[in-house]
């Protein structure tokens, strides 16, 4: 780390490479000859079209994105495509949702407002600990599509396999996973992710649809910012995108493709997650919260014996230059986000600080 910059485990807004953000720094006040900043670029110009035509062909290739496929680029977040998925998805008003934390939790219930919902799994009975057997689930016949959250955020818990949706149209929130191993993208129907978590600054998300979802004969109260096919006709500039955010993203998937691509970086992610997972196994105060079988590779929450010593580690940790360790408000404990741009030396670092607070405890 240089600059004097520390190890930031926030789950979102997260750190970005640092050399990305070196090659923004010396862009920031003359992007490429232009005279400008990105951020003072008008959207409708040739230099500005230029970098949205590289950020989503540099994603294609990332992800092997197939011809028929639409990506688009959304403001508002992750949080707006609860709302938006079964505004333009629910044809006969009928979708099926599985539930195994606080954001598809929220998800599912923001659906509700919209149609049938029915609730396939849950893993809420042991805390959102685990991911539900989803290989023979009941899917609703005339389900538009069936809804996961790839990888929860707050709880640490992620899918090994995809759900079988006997044929029905998977939709997966990926915000918090995105970008971190290979994907095919043609097992889903619509992929989409809030930007700041794994790939850029916050205030996007990346919608990736097939393109026979995209109807534009929806309800007409429909308002016209919520249309899949308003993004999918303009270019995702039906008015100013999230220009900076676009740009930033488009950084980060160029560098994604020089560190060897997303199989690369799976190896990276899994390494890192090995040794903090491995000395969580080992510690006699720390404890990881998740079903082994299904932890998350980017978000590792543990706890100690006690709230009032899991606020003692956060303070440490601290004083000792790191930060945003500090579990979720609704679950309490600690929480590491390991995203794509934190070096395995982060993580080293994180797990010599615990032993060492753990050994000199009490002491």
């Amino acid at each position: 780390m240089q600059y004097g910059r520390i190890y930031n485990f926030s789950a979102g807004p997260s750190m970005l490479p640092e050399p990305v953000l070196e090659e923004i720094q010396a862009e920031l006040l003359n992007y490429r000859g232009s005279g400008m900043c990105v951020m003072e670029m008008s959207h409708r110009s040739k230099v500005f079209q230029t970098i949205v035509d590289e950020a989503e062909a540099d994603l294609r290739t990332l992800l092997g994105i197939p011809d028929n496929y639409k990506v688009l680029f959304i403001q508002g977040g992750a949080t707006l495509q609860f709302s938006m998925i079964p505004m333009n998805l629910m044809k006969n008003g009928v979708a099926d949702y599985i539930v195994t934390g606080s954001w598809s939790d929220k998800a599912y219930k923001e659906a509700l407002k919209f149609g049938e919902i029915n609730l396939l799994a849950s893993s809420k009975d042991k805390n959102y600990s685990y991911i539900p057997d989803v290989s023979n689930l009941p899917i609703s016949e005339n389900a538009d599509y069936v809804y996961i959250c790839e990888n929860e955020t707050i709880h640490g818990t992620t899918y090994q396999a995809l759900p079988n949706t006997k044929g029905k149209v998977l939709v997966s929130d990926q915000s918090s996973m995105f970008l971190s191993k290979p994907c095919n993208v043609a097992d889903y129907g619509l992929i989409f992710a809030g930007v700041q978590k794994n790939v850029g600054p916050a205030g996007m998300a990346i919608v990736i649809i097939r393109e026979d979802l995209i109807d534009p004969d929806l309800d007409p109260k429909t308002p016209t910012y919520l249309r899949y096919n308003i993004f999918s006709e303009n270019g995702s500039m039906y008015n100013t995108p999230n220009c900076w955010a676009i740009y930033v993203c488009g950084k980060v998937f160029k560098h994604l493709l020089n560190l060897g691509g997303l199989d690369a970086m799976q190896k990276i992610n899994e390494d890192k997650a090995a040794i903090l997972y491995e000395f969580l196994d080992n510690s006699k105060m720390f404890k990881g919260t998740v079903e082994k079988k299904d932890r998350s590779v980017m978000n590792v929450p543990f706890v100690t014996e006690s709230k009032e010593l899991d606020a003692e580690v956060v303070a440490a940790t601290k004083t000792a230059g790191f930060d945003n360790l500090k579990g979720h408000r609704s679950v309490g404990g600690l929480r590491a986000s390991i995203y794509n741009a934190m070096p395995k030396e982060g993580v080293e670092a994180l797990v010599n600080f615990l032993k060492d607070f753990e050994e000199n405890y009490g002491k």
